[in-house]
């Protein structure tokens, strides 16, 4: 994905590069020009040109234990104030479907300015998204090398990696105040309080408007403050470079725009594909026989069709199965690629799942009751429910037991509802 990706943004075609990253374009650029004018207009067509959709998924806020996207989040990627000072600045953002409907990973890119109506009508854009507003805590509009192709660069500076290989890694109370310096300067100011999180620590950082010195730290109680909060992205350190510090994974294994800002110079990685059509060996009765692919299905090679038709008649009457037979048969059902085949299609990946079953299986292969059918009929299902909430037509599942949602009484007594048909 991330190769494709790239090749089209090169040449020019970012809704090609989007459509390949698993984003939806909710914008039309021809009514931008209606509505805003060619200028404002010119300004957000060459920022989609230099996005880098492939580098905006590898950067967007995840959740655990998968690292899956977090759901039901707007982002704000960029800001257009109006030139004629008569409208309210036009944001470009990205929103990440709610849980119930984010089988596929999917993205959507849309403009927002929190007033026109044309920008969230439902009559244009169908899915009623849980959180329309950009989002304070997660933000790139002030972090635009997590996703501007062009400003890729800075991010060994602004992660706080030093600014040579062996320079140590900036202290985080500068890199929390030169960030604090920077939103600031968005709002207007050049200095002030913002609010930090940091885990489970409440902050607020007061920072002068000298430029230098790391400011003054204070612990605050409850939930938060009023002031500016400085950005996710500005507080934790990207995982790329706590992996590489810890020597977990080698540069070659990032994504490239990344690898050359945190480990310039290192070599690309050398991808060895496999050969699916290479035979796997099976222990069948004190022999070592072969099974591969033959005709676009996986068949054993060391049987004679007679032999086969024999055994298959006896593994039906319930007899002991040919070893052979039981290799493929566990292919179809759970093969040992069965966990991967689950992790691609969770992340999105349907494509790729398929292509580890076909290579596994054959392009003709039936699949047969069992895990490996389940996780494939799942992928369908979950594509269904986004189809479903991008065109408006589905909304987030009933609550599981009535009793839940009542007012009053015990929660724990659950009561059968008058009327009831079941």
């Amino acid at each position: 994905m991330i190769e494709t990706a790239t090749a089209r943004r090169l040449r020019g075609d970012w809704a090609g590069a989007c459509a390949t990253a698993g984003f939806d374009v909710d914008l039309d650029l021809k009514l931008l020009v209606r509505a805003r004018g060619r200028e404002l207009a010119a300004r957000v067509r060459a920022d989609l040109r230099h996005l880098a959709p492939d580098l905006l998924r590898w950067h967007l806020p995840r959740v655990a234990p998968d690292g899956l996207l977090r759901p039901g989040l707007t982002i704000a990627l960029a800001r257009y104030d109006d030139l004629t000072g008569d409208r309210p600045p036009l944001h470009l953002v990205v929103r990440t479907p709610p849980a119930w409907a984010g089988g596929g990973q999917r993205v959507a890119l849309a403009l927002w300015d929190g007033v026109d109506p044309t920008w969230d009508d439902p009559a244009v854009h169908p899915a009623v998204h849980p959180h329309p507003r950009p989002s304070r805590r997660f933000r790139l509009d002030l972090h635009r090398h997590l996703w501007d192709a062009r400003r890729a660069g800075e991010l060994r500076e602004r992660s706080g990696a030093g600014l040579g290989p062996d320079l140590p890694p900036r202290p985080e109370a500068e890199r929390w105040a030169a960030e604090a310096r920077i939103l600031l300067a968005a709002e207007g100011r050049t200095a002030g309080a913002v609010a930090v999180r940091a885990g489970e620590r409440r902050l607020v950082l007061d920072v002068g408007g000298s430029g230098s010195g790391y400011g003054s730290v204070r612990a605050v109680g409850g939930s938060g403050t009023r002031l500016p909060l400085l950005p996710d992205a500005a507080t934790w350190l990207p995982p790329d470079l706590e992996l590489l510090r810890a020597g977990a994974v080698e540069p070659g294994r990032l994504h490239p725009l990344v690898a050359a800002a945190l480990a310039p110079g290192a070599a690309p990685a050398v991808r060895v594909p496999d050969d699916p059509g290479a035979p796997r060996i099976v222990e069948c009765r004190g022999a070592r026989h072969r099974i591969a692919l033959v005709d676009g299905v996986l068949a054993p090679l060391d049987h004679d069709p007679a032999q086969l038709r024999r055994e298959e008649l006896l593994f039906a009457l319930s007899g002991p199965p040919l070893p052979c037979l039981r290799a493929i048969d566990e292919a179809h059902r759970r093969p040992d690629c069965l966990d991967g085949v689950r992790d691609r299609i969770v992340h999105g990946d349907v494509a790729g799942a398929l292509a580890v079953v076909e290579g596994l299986l054959g392009p003709a292969a039936v699949l047969r009751d069992g895990p490996l059918r389940g996780a494939l009929h799942s992928a369908k299902t979950q594509r269904l429910s986004y189809g479903l909430y991008r065109a408006g037509l589905a909304g987030p599942p009933p609550p599981r037991f009535l009793h839940e949602f009542r007012l009053g009484g015990n929660p724990h007594t659950r009561h059968r509802p008058r009327h009831a048909s079941f």
